[in-house]
C-alpha cells in the first residue's frame, strides 16, 4: 500500500498548468514539523516535500492561502526528473492539524469523506 497522510503548511504554490490530457495541475511545497515518539523516545521531525494536485484537487489547493495548514492525503511517486519523491495530493482538509482528530481523513484503508476529497 502506498498511502500518506501529512499535517503540513503550504509554503509554495505554482501557477495552474495543464497536463497533456488537459487536466489542471498545481505544483507546491509542503512543510511539516512535529514531535513524535520513536522507540520510546521523543523525536523532532521537520521536512519539506514537493507535492502535486491534479484534476479536481487543484481547485481546493489553489484556494488554500500560502502559510495555511491542512491535512493532506495521497501517495508517493518519483518526481518527473526521476530524482527525489513527489507527494500526489488526493485529499485535503484545510485547517486540520492532527490526523487522529480531523474528520474526513483516516489512517484506515477505507476512502476518506473529506469535504474537499478527490480520487485521481
Amino acid at each position: 500500500m502506498n498511502r500518506m497522510v501529512l499535517s503540513a503548511q503550504l509554503v509554495e504554490r505554482g501557477a495552474v498548468r495543464y497536463t497533456p490530457a488537459g487536466l489542471p495541475a498545481i505544483d507546491c511545497r509542503l512543510q511539516h514539523e512535529s514531535t513524535l515518539t520513536e522507540d520510546g523516545q521523543p523525536r523532532k521531525v521537520s521536512l519539506e516535500i514537493k507535492a502535486l494536485a491534479i484534476g479536481a484537487m487543484s481547485r481546493p489547493l489553489g484556494a488554500l492561502m500560502l502559510g495555511s495548514t491542512g491535512l493532506f492525503g495521497g501517495f508517493l511517486s518519483t518526481a518527473r526528473n526521476g530524482r527525489g519523491l513527489l507527494f500526489h495530493i488526493t485529499e485535503l482538509t484545510p485547517g486540520a492539524a492532527d490526523p487522529a482528530t480531523a474528520s474526513g481523513l483516516s489512517s484506515s484503508d477505507s476512502p476518506p469523506t473529506a469535504p474537499h476529497s478527490a480520487t485521481i
